[in-house]
């Protein structure tokens, strides 16, 4: 064989190996709405820059005539590329080969690239769309996914990990995604959930469909499992590069800086009366926080899920900052179960990653109520307080208006090793809200009086004159500065300058007991 032909074979393969599972399955792929794994790679990376590995690799398994099925690559497309000119490896499972499912050899592929990602430095994106273990190499596919799980797990912290659920993914496959540090999911073509709709009929009696069960909308919106939904897969695949551009590579690195034309002493008279002085008036904190962040762009993570409390990503004078707010239009912005857990969640991430922290804080205290107590918010509750107190990157708090109670304590405060704090006149710092308070200081006179409701309220405005406001607080130190809302935005890049090489130090340990 000459030259040529050793070439023409060569091109052969590489031609067989980009046709997967045929036409075909390729069409129904599209008729479903959904891009093929080379597709979706060809979208997310910039042109012309990925570089495909294993491109070749056969399954090994002969069992069930499986010998007489041998596709090139095997179900699982793996290499790396660029995104904004910085490097990243990527896999993308291919339904239209075996459905996805995983072999020992699909398993090896990628646990390949998570090696690689780990030895260089660079983030990991996973692209999912497999009906799970390929079911003839029996315990060895098993063994696949517990490798790629310990791999997660090791690289939890140290890179950034991103999964997008681009359709089925299901039983042992979704404890991958679960480690890693943001789920996308698609709109009426992804599902995620341990046991299926057919099994649950059986064990449980309850019928429930497919995307009721584990679609994107229950679970950006109900379990909290995925954090972004996407209307279709170019939406998802947009979206995971617009997240990249906030995140370092790893955890050694700095998050990215960009050129900014938003002048850093740019003021907004409009925040001086956008919170209300009324305490039981509700606002919007995604209005205080567009205000000050760089072109008013707030990338929202977790948008449909704990509503009481918001978190994600901007920029402030250029450089990526990450922001977790009480949202007082929701719940009035008091701390439960689920936005406990998602508040915590997000600020270990920006912890591990080198990301400062802003916090808006207007909290009246911790959602009261039998099914919280039941269902763990001292624990859950606990695990934001062990997060912010944990971190060791930059925590600048602004209180816009309530601090009430252990709540206060929680979000960022001066105790918990918060660099700045700021707060607007509006504030109320307090170890509970007046009303509260004049039931416990009062109980007699209030027993007593002939009109409680008056009494109440008197005492109520006199408390809220002498204890309700940010002046005892900053007396004591507690608050760094209390300042005019429309400056938020200038002392904010002040505040992030000044602790721009911040240096904290958590004591020397294997890893603390987060109560989880």
């Amino acid at each position: 064989m000459n030259i040529e032909q050793k070439l023409e074979e060569l091109r052969r393969r590489h031609a067989e190996a980009e046709k997967a599972g045929g036409a075909e399955r390729i069409e129904r792929q599209h008729v479903a709405g959904k891009l093929t794994a080379r597709e979706r790679i060809e979208y997310l990376l910039d042109d012309g820059s990925f570089e495909e590995l294993d491109k070749f690799v056969v399954h090994r398994c002969s069992n069930f005539g499986l010998d007489k099925q041998r596709i090139l690559g095997d179900g699982v497309i793996t290499g790396y590329g660029k995104i904004d000119g910085r490097s990243v490896y990527v896999f993308a499972q291919d339904f239209t080969v075996f459905g996805g499912s995983l072999s020992e050899t699909y398993a090896a592929k990628i646990c390949k690239i998570m090696d690689l990602a780990m030895k260089t430095g660079a983030p990991v994106i996973g692209l999912n769309d497999s009906g799970g273990a390929r079911i003839q190499e029996g315990v060895v596919s098993l063994a696949g996914y517990a490798d790629i799980f310990l791999r997660n797990t090791l690289a939890s912290g140290v890179i950034p990990q991103i999964s997008a659920i681009m359709g089925p993914c299901a039983g042992g496959a979704v404890y991958s995604p679960a480690i890693t540090d943001f789920i996308f999911m698609v709109h009426k073509t992804s599902y995620m959930f341990i046991t299926g709709p057919d099994v649950i009929k059986t064990v449980t009696q309850e019928e429930v469909t497919k995307s009721e069960l584990g679609g994107a909308t229950t679970h950006s919106s109900i379990s909290g499992v995925a954090h972004f939904a996407a209307s279709n897969d170019q939406e998802c695949l947009s979206r995971i590069r617009e997240l990249l551009s906030y995140l370092p590579s790893n955890n050694t690195e700095d998050p990215p800086r960009r050129e900014t034309s938003d002048p850093p002493d740019r003021l907004d008279p409009n925040l001086n009366t956008l919170v209300p002085v009324d305490p039981y008036k509700p606002y919007d904190i995604k209005d205080v926080i567009r205000s000050v962040v760089d072109d008013q762009h707030f990338f929202e993570v977790h948008e449909h899920f704990a509503l009481n409390l918001v978190v994600g990503f901007a920029r402030i004078n250029g450089a990526p900052i990450g922001v977790v707010a009480n949202q007082p239009a929701v719940l009035a912005g008091t701390l439960d179960i689920h936005s406990s857990v998602k508040g915590a969640r997000f600020v270990r991430f920006c912890d591990a990653f080198n990301i400062p922290l802003i916090v808006f804080e207007d909290v009246p205290g911790f959602l009261p109520g039998v099914s919280q107590e039941h269902g763990g918010i001292i624990k859950h509750g606990a695990q934001l307080l062990y997060a912010f107190a944990e971190a060791t990157v930059p925590k600048i708090t602004v209180i816009t208006r309530k601090a009430y109670g252990g709540a206060y304590c929680v979000m960022a405060s001066k105790h918990i090793r918060a660099d700045i704090n700021y707060a607007y006149p509006t504030a109320e710092i307090a170890v509970m809200g007046p009303e509260g308070a004049v039931e416990i200081l009062f109980r007699k006179q209030l027993e007593a009086s002939k009109n409680k409701k008056e009494f109440t309220a008197k005492k109520a405005e006199e408390f809220r004159e002498t204890f309700a406001n940010p002046y005892i607080a900053a007396e004591r130190g507690y608050v760094d500065e209390v300042i005019e809302p429309q400056y938020t935005r200038f002392k904010l890049i002040r505040a992030l300058e000044l602790t721009a090489n911040k240096r904290d130090m958590n004591p020397p340990r294997k890893h603390g007991n987060i109560p989880l």
